[in-house]
């Protein structure tokens, strides 16, 4: 393989999608607009948009996005011209008839389709139908520390046989040390005939050193945020990784000093800086989802229990992300118990 097509890296930010988690999925069409400039401006390859559980999530169980998807996508895609448009999709909440082709017929550049870690086979349809249209399609296993390498390599062949053109695996819940990361991008890029790629999590403060693993292991495809805004305590910061990628030797196409410019510009206008706290770390030391957190905080406090609790029952009963429900179930119960 050649050096210097190893060294190329491909960033993709969901700063506008998972970032909408730590502001309740309120982000509005000004803010949009204001990212979008900026991400042109510092040559960020490519924008994820959209409620944080993706297309079609928004809804009061999940939380409801202050704008619909297609006035997102619509203010962004009439900004990007070299920053590429990309979507989040879970099969269940975006439906391909309406939700997809929607933000297809907008000009959405860039469709990732996910699915629990275990479940590929849902994203099928999904995959074939992106592909179909002639766009840039790629599969995604979220909350893979909840499966072993071998079997997240099962699940992602089923995804490139489906067409996807390359997989990303999602440290959803920050549980990640380097060690597990280099195992299971190993294992992926040894058993695919795609790109492998990894999203991370901080709620353990490892979203840098994990990212950074995952390179070592032969991802070439990575995602960050800007200021790290993102659920729980955030991701892997965008601005970090692509410095400590430089020193490296690595190259995205990212203009580092624009960068931290747009960050600053972002920060004092909309973006909060998230952080790791005593709810983040037991979020990752538990495997339970980042987007959890705030959801966990306000009912914790509504019952009066420590949110810690709440977490670890949610851990041990291997909720994921979509069952937001079972918090209220978990905090009635511990209060009933005490």
């Amino acid at each position: 393989m050649d050096e210097a097509w190893i060294k190329r890296i491909l960033i993709s930010d969901p700063t506008l999608r998972d970032g909408s988690h730590a502001i309740q999925h309120k982000l509005n069409a000004q803010q949009l607009t204001l990212y979008a400039e900026i991400a042109e401006e510092a040559g960020i390859p490519i924008i994820e948009v959209g409620h944080g559980n993706g297309l079609g999530a928004s809804s009061l169980q999940l939380g409801e996005s202050s704008i619909s998807d297609t006035e997102m996508l619509e203010t962004c895609r009439n900004i990007l011209n070299k920053t590429k448009l990309g979507i989040h999709v879970i099969p269940g909440f975006a439906t391909i008839n309406k939700d997809l082709k929607n933000a297809l017929d907008i000009g959405v550049d860039v469709i990732r389709v996910a699915s629990h870690c275990t479940e590929a086979d849902i994203t099928k349809r999904h995959i074939e139908y992106s592909r179909n249209q002639g766009r840039e399609v790629y599969g995604v296993l979220m909350m893979s520390h909840m499966a072993p390498a071998s079997i997240l390599a099962e699940e992602a062949r089923k995804m490139q046989s489906y067409g996807a053109q390359g997989i990303i695996i999602m440290d959803s819940a920050g549980a990640y040390l380097p060690d597990n990361v280099k195992n299971r991008i190993g294992v992926l890029v040894e058993a695919l005939d795609i790109p492998v790629g990894f999203h991370a999590h901080n709620n353990l403060g490892m979203g840098i050193a994990n990212s950074i693993a995952a390179l070592e292991a032969g991802a070439t495809i990575l995602d960050a945020t800007m200021r790290g805004f993102g659920a729980g305590a955030g991701n892997a910061q965008l601005e970090i990784l692509i410095a400590v990628m430089k020193k490296m030797g690595y190259e995205t196409g990212i203009d580092l000093y624009r960068l931290l410019d747009a960050a600053d510009t972002a920060e004092a206008s909309f973006l909060k800086v998230p952080y790791v706290n005593s709810t983040s770390i037991v979020s990752g030391l538990t495997g339970v989802f980042s987007g959890f957190a705030k959801p966990v905080d306000r009912i914790a406090k509504q019952y009066n229990i420590d949110p810690k609790d709440i977490f670890y029952e949610l851990g041990r009963r291997k909720v994921v992300a979509g069952q937001e429900d079972i918090i209220l179930e978990v905090a009635v119960s511990l209060s009933q118990v005490r």
